[in-house]
């Protein structure tokens, strides 16, 4: 009896069905994690560094911050949230670190050093020095139906929205919520 083919003394091997099973089960749990932790990283872990002291005492110079990007496109920022954002929309800029003051529709003036919302004294998270120059808050302005108004906590060394350059932040220019310090490691925690 002849066989067909040539056999050089191997046998053909079994397949460990088992041992497959394990081995898929493992590729499929590594690219799972793998996935979750790309989404996690892409909409809560983006991390910048806070440039100059216009957020102090609240944040310092050269400190690194994680921006929340998903929160924004669930809910709105709102008044004494601290953003992150790009001034005009300009992706050359670094990033910009301030606290909302303003929203949509609100009216803000800047008058004998305080500032006042709809009318109103803002209601500061922080305490921050009396404002010396209002630029062109002196006169109030009216925000539109996607605008925020924000200020540094170091309310006298922030180039925010009170100036030409910077001016009412429109909501597509804004990356997300400032929420945790990664660095410097005394600093490490939650934004208050």
């Amino acid at each position: 009896m002849r066989r067909s083919g040539l056999h050089f003394g191997h046998e053909k091997k079994k397949i460990n069905v088992p041992v497959v099973k394990e081995i898929v089960s493992w590729v499929i749990e590594i690219v799972l994690v793998l996935v979750i932790a790309f989404v996690l990283v892409y909409y809560i872990g983006l991390r910048t560094s806070v440039v100059g002291q216009s957020m102090a005492p609240t944040l310092e110079n050269d400190q690194e911050i994680l921006i929340n990007r998903f929160v924004y496109s669930v809910t709105k920022p709102k008044a004494n949230d601290i953003i992150v954002f790009l001034p005009n929309g300009n992706e050359k800029s670094h990033y910009y670190v301030k606290r909302v003051i303003g929203v949509p529709n609100d009216t803000v003036l800047i008058k004998d050093g305080a500032v006042y919302v709809n009318g109103e004294l803002f209601e500061e998270a922080v305490d921050t020095a009396a404002i010396l120059d209002p630029e062109l808050a002196a006169d109030e302005i009216t925000l539109g139906d996607d605008e925020y108004f924000v200020l540094g906590d170091n309310r006298n060394n922030s180039e925010d929205s009170r100036y030409a350059n910077i001016g009412n932040v429109k909501k597509e220019y804004i990356i997300g919520k400032a929420w945790f310090i990664v660095s410097p490691f005394q600093d490490f925690g939650f934004l208050k």
